[in-house]
């Protein structure tokens, strides 16, 4: 009688390990198959921009690469209101952190010094694609990623650059990672 009572609590056993391992591959194929719990909704605020040419082929005073072969690039047209803009992208610059130096801010346009992280440039002639105000968040290679209206909050564009700072890690940072660097 003891016998058939301890091999049934080992059949219950192996059956609630199974229940424990089966059960999230059993709720993600029911999530997947009837799309219930995926969220529907973008998470990047800015803009896709697939006709927007590469940085290399603007129309730009002085030509401009990618800087240290790695940099992500936020562009930003700065025609009107220059010292404003500036310092408003100086400033989202600044709150990334240690994620800072994998970014370059590039000023289109206006008057003055240029302030520390940035470069300055000139259109040679005004693109139909630009807009005063404008910015633009290019990636190392320099293709645009997203762009953005005057409008857009700081904040956003600080959430949209810091997660694909996140999911892009920095490849010049790869040989500490993996413990090959000496």
């Amino acid at each position: 009688m003891q016998e058939a009572v301890n091999i049934r609590h080992q059949r219950i056993k192996l059956l609630a390990l199974i229940a424990v391992f089966a059960l999230p591959v059993l709720t993600a194929w029911v999530m997947v198959q009837w799309r219930i719990g995926i969220p529907e909704q973008r998470t990047a605020h800015g803009q896709l921009a697939p006709e927007i040419p590469r940085l290399a082929e603007w129309p730009l005073a002085e030509s401009f690469g990618t800087v240290d072969g790695g940099d992500w690039i936020l562009a930003f047209d700065c025609t009107s209101d220059c010292a404003q803009e500036a310092d408003r992208w100086w400033r989202l610059h600044r709150a990334l952190g240690r994620e800072a130096p994998r970014v370059t801010r590039l000023r289109i346009g206006g008057e003055g010094d240029v302030l520390p992280g940035e470069v300055g440039n000139h259109w040679r002639n005004v693109p139909d694609w630009q807009s005063p105000g404008r910015v633009w968040l290019l990636d190392p290679q320099g293709k645009v990623v997203l762009t953005y209206e005057r409008e857009v909050a700081e904040r956003d564009v600080m959430d949209d650059l810091s997660h694909l700072l996140r999911m892009n890690p920095d490849p010049r940072a790869a040989p500490e990672l993996d413990g090959t660097h000496r």
